[in-house]
């Protein structure tokens, strides 16, 4: 019994962090992201576009995989999407895609690496 009254506990107050203006994300998707960076005593906000190859989703833990490529190397980072550094995310594009993890792309590259458009 412990154990269920913890857990309502803890999904009581993640409710207040968790943010409810996030959109719809899908694996295969080019986003643009919007981070807060804090350099020295100043703040400023940096964007990153790519493509989301994979998505864990744990309620307030909830991360992003991005991948991008920059000067012919490959950049993957991890987002935590309800964090409070995050202060905007922007799907520029869909994908069709029939996998939940897209790590094949890790080992392709150029034209190999597009995804079909899925439009709506």
């Amino acid at each position: 019994m412990k154990i269920k009254h913890s857990n309502t506990i803890i999904q009581s107050v993640e409710k207040k962090f968790i943010k409810n203006e996030i959109p719809f994300l899908e694996v295969g998707d080019s986003i643009q992201i919007s981070v807060l960076i804090k350099e020295g005593s100043k703040e400023r906000i940096q964007t990153s576009e790519g493509v989301i190859i994979s998505i864990n989703n744990n309620n307030l833990n909830t991360t992003i995989t991005i991948r991008k490529v920059l000067q012919n190397i490959g950049v993957e980072r991890v987002y935590l999407i309800h964090s409070p550094r995050i202060t905007n995310i922007k799907i520029i594009k869909k994908a069709k895609v029939r996998k939940a993890k897209l790590y094949y792309l890790r080992s392709r590259s150029g034209k190999a690496t597009r995804l079909k458009q899925k439009f709506n």
